[in-house]
């Protein structure tokens, strides 16, 4: 047998199961910072420690500071407690108890018992004296009234709380009667005569107040009798002013009548475009539903009015007048002319009636099927109203047995009626329509009508296709954009031009290209670089290019109005001005209608450097070669002209007038812009009008120039042959006035230009010199030392060497301040969503399990 094992003590067993919770230090990770010798006067920064030990100290530090004022950040409920010790740890609570105590008495105990020696201090029960409780005050007469509560005579006062002086008084008067041969009253003669003498008191004072509550009864009667007397304004001549009432102060008679100021109404609220959009669709929408039950024949009778239910208690206070029905007395030989005035009331219905029909015939068909929709509305919402206002009148007949009110039958509308109301629908135009896909759609729904009605067309496909409602009315649009722009180019094109057409589409054109500018850049884009390659080519086969199309032109107008002209570089008018001077530049002028697509050409340029002052000098050399044209004499002329001019050749003289005649008849009018498309004349006078007509427009482009370039240095370089042309060469004479004042008018212009200033160049001076300095030699003894600095500038490197010590300590701290709020939020964003994360997992779980028992029962039932 072995040995028998040793039974374990119990403090082995305690010894051997206790978790210990504190950890040895291992003596190699102790950190100690030896420091070599002792200073006086110096700080110690060689700690001995464990490492990380410091590191959690400032941890928890900030968090007893810095984390306790984040987490009280914008908060106004804090609140904190000033007794004495409250925060202090270290005192028990029955000391602070007893401090707080003792202040108490201190605070109490003022300057004013100083020298109170032998007094004791004064006894409280609930803030107030004992001494003055003890008193009895606040005894009541059950006997007075509420009014009169705790208010005693003063002789009933003295004698009972004033310690018998009232009836010792009443007893020296007494013995002053025995004197006289009364008997004197004794005490209980006296209490009686207080207690009567009070009593008659009281019910004096009950009678004073009822007689005045009876006096103020009386009154309010009184005052309800003539106050309808006194609502009527006396007249001002009986009306007597008080000299001694006060006049009101400005200040006061301004608040008066502010108060009497009509208050703001509340307006509706602001629509957003979308909802506007979505409501004028649904407007439209339902119009045509209208017209399209017109066009069927199907004609509401409803526009009847129904016999009108009176209520027994209507006041008849809803009327509302129409119009001024006030007539002005008049009377011949003594009567009045009644007849008369009747018989032009009648008239002037009778001119009413026919301004109305007249306004209705010039009126378009929207507004008036509009108009009828809306009185449709009307009427039907009026029946409504009718219907629901008077549904308490049906219950009561018809509980009562009474005869129903029947509306009288209406007139039924007659088949010529019906025929002629189906006619105007059919020949109203849709109110909606849908985008077109192609030019040849849109130009099928456009042509055949007027340009008013092809405007209202245009606007009618935005309404109905705004981008808003759908997904693909964008794409739409911006193809409606390029549509619209090629069928304007259509109408240019035509014979004779439809201008008033394409000055109706042009708002609804700069529509769109709001909406979609990008989309209108491109299409215009394509616009001008078709046409210029057009250009290039015709140059490269022929050696030159006729001048732009009226579609061209009109292209070139619409550019000017969708676009800014100021910006120093735009992707659409930088390249419309560039084509408008390469046409200046490369186009031959041979007939008067290419002088005319040039002028219009330099009115285009013109209108687009208006605004950004760009010189163009495309623009100058044309309008000179213009008044080339008009020089009849083309020797020694003292000017160079440029192409596509000629000094001298076959069409260098277009202008020149052939007959006085027509000089002499001439007035001036506006070009015509069909002019560029084919010019016909009757006679050789009616030439020569036309001719003048466009030197006249050629002057007055030099005088708008002049006026645009008069800031420019080199102004007079560049008009001097604008100036020496019409100073030597352009016959004027035989014109007509017009034409002379004009001519006057610029050549003053140019001639009274600013001289030349000469450019600005630096003096031709030697400059200063800078002043030198001497250097300042320090002699350096020690290397790597600087010496012989002063005591103040040593001061002054020693302070900054501190500042910028604690700048970076700073700093430093700053930085992990910054960390450290940074890890407490991320630790509180981590919480929120890992509790967000329980309760979506919870909220998860709970369904499920409601769905398992749904599906469970549902089984069941089957």
């Amino acid at each position: 047998m072995g040995k028998p094992q040793k039974k374990k003590s119990l403090a082995d067993k305690v010894r051997r199961t206790k978790t210990t919770t504190e950890i040895k230090n291992n003596p190699f990770e102790v950190k100690i910072n030896r420091k070599k010798f002792e200073v006086l006067g110096r700080k110690t920064k060689h700690d001995v420690g464990l490492p990380g030990v410091s590191r959690s100290k400032a941890i928890q530090k900030r968090k007893d500071t810095l984390l306790k004022e984040y987490k009280q950040k914008d908060k106004s409920n804090k609140f904190i407690d000033r007794r004495f010790g409250e925060y202090d740890t270290k005192m028990a609570p029955e000391d602070k108890i007893l401090k707080r105590f003792a202040l108490e008495r201190q605070r109490t105990n003022g300057k004013k018992d100083i020298y109170n020696l032998n007094e004791e201090e004064e006894l409280t029960h609930y803030g107030q004296s004992l001494s003055e409780i003890e008193k009895f005050n606040d005894a009541l007469d059950s006997d007075s009234d509420s009014e009169e509560k705790g208010l005693l005579s003063a002789e009933l006062t003295a004698s009972h709380f004033g310690g018998g002086g009232g009836l010792l008084r009443k007893k020296t008067a007494g013995e002053k009667g025995s004197e006289d041969g009364q008997k004197p009253k004794s005490r209980q003669e006296l209490i009686e005569e207080l207690i009567i003498k009070s009593k008659q008191e009281k019910r004096e004072r009950q009678n004073q107040k009822e007689e005045a509550q009876e006096l103020t009864e009386k009154l309010d009667q009184d005052w309800k009798s003539i106050q309808l007397l006194l609502s009527k304004k006396p007249p001002k001549s009986e009306a007597k002013e008080d000299e001694n009432k006060p006049k009101l102060e400005e200040y006061d008679m301004m608040v008066r009548e502010l108060g009497f100021d009509m208050k703001a109404q509340p307006s509706e609220k602001m629509k957003t475009p979308e909802e506007v959009a979505r409501e004028e669709k649904e407007r439209l929408h339902k119009l045509e539903a209208d017209r399209l039950r017109r066009m069927q024949g199907d004609v509401e009778e409803s526009k009847s009015k129904k016999q009108v239910h009176w209520s027994a208690d209507d006041l008849n206070d809803g009327f509302i007048l129409d119009k001024e029905d006030k007539r002005a007395l008049s009377y011949q030989d003594g009567k009045w002319n009644i007849e008369e005035e009747l018989e032009k009331e009648g008239e002037e219905g009778d001119d009413d009636d026919g301004d109305d029909e007249e306004e209705e015939g010039e009126s378009g068909q929207e507004e008036e099927s509009q108009s009828d929709a809306e009185s449709e509305d009307e009427n039907d919402g009026s029946d409504e109203e009718e219907e629901d206002s008077h549904s308490d009148l049906d219950s009561e007949q018809d509980s009562e047995g009474e005869e129903e009110l029947t509306p009288k039958p209406s007139s039924s509308v007659s088949e010529e009626e019906r025929l002629a109301q189906q006619d105007a629908a059919k020949a109203e135009l849709p109110y909606t329509f849908t985008a077109p896909e192609s030019y040849s759609d849109l130009k099928s729904v456009i042509h055949g009508h007027t340009p008013e009605k092809q405007c209202l067309i245009v606007e009618r496909i935005q309404k109905c296709n705004h981008p808003s409602l759908a997904v693909g009315n964008k794409l739409k649009l911006q193809k409606l954009f390029g549509f619209l722009l090629e069928y304007l180019g259509e109408l240019a094109t035509r014979s004779p031009p439809e201008l008033g057409t394409i000055n109706k589409l042009i708002p609804q054109l700069y529509g769109l290209c709001q909406l979609f500018p990008d989309a209108a850049c491109k299409a215009m884009q394509t616009v001008l670089s078709d046409s210029a390659h057009e250009m290039e080519e015709a140059i490269e086969v022929k050696g030159r290019a006729s001048f732009p199309g009226l579609d061209m032109l009109i292209y070139l107008k619409i550019t000017a109005l969708l676009f800014p002209t100021s910006d120093f570089r735009h992707p659409v008018v930088t390249p419309a001005l560039m084509y408008i001077s390469q046409a200046l530049t490369k186009c031959p002028v041979t007939t008067l209608e290419e002088v005319t697509s040039g002028l219009i050409l330099c009115c285009l340029a013109l209108e687009y450097v208006t605004l950004s002052q760009r010189f163009v000098p495309e623009l100058i050399n044309f309008l000179l070669g213009i008044l080339h044209l008009a020089v009849p004499v083309k020797q020694s002329l003292g000017y160079t002209v440029v192409p596509p001019f000629r000094p001298v050749g076959k069409n260098c003289d277009l202008l020149v007038i052939r007959s006085a005649e027509g000089a002499e008849s001439w007035s001036r009018k506006t070009l015509p812009l069909s002019g560029v498309q084919g010019l016909s004349f009757l006679s050789e006078v009616e030439r020569d009008h036309y001719r003048l007509s466009l030197l006249a427009t050629c002057l007055d482009l030099v005088k708008r120039s002049v006026l645009l370039y008069k800031s420019l240095s080199s102004f007079n370089h560049i008009f001097q042959p604008i100036r020496i042309l019409l100073t030597k060469h352009l016959p004027v004479e035989s014109c007509s006035t017009h034409i002379k004042d004009l001519h006057q008018e610029v050549l003053v212009s140019v001639s009274g230009a600013p001289t030349l200033q000469p450019p600005l160049v630096f003096d031709k001076k030697k400059p200063i010199p800078l002043k030198l300095f001497t250097p300042k030699i320090v002699e350096v003894l020690d290397y790597g030392k600087k010496r012989g600095s002063s005591k103040q500038e040593r001061e002054r490197e020693r302070l900054k060497h501190k500042y910028k010590k604690e700048f970076k300590g700073a700093l430093r701290e700053i930085r992990k301040d910054t960390k450290f709020l940074a890890r407490e939020k991320l630790t509180e964003i981590m919480s929120r969503d890992l509790e967000r994360k329980r309760k979506v997992k919870e909220l998860f779980g709970s369904l499920a399990t409601q769905e398992g028992e749904w599906k469970a029962m549902k089984r069941r039932k089957k």
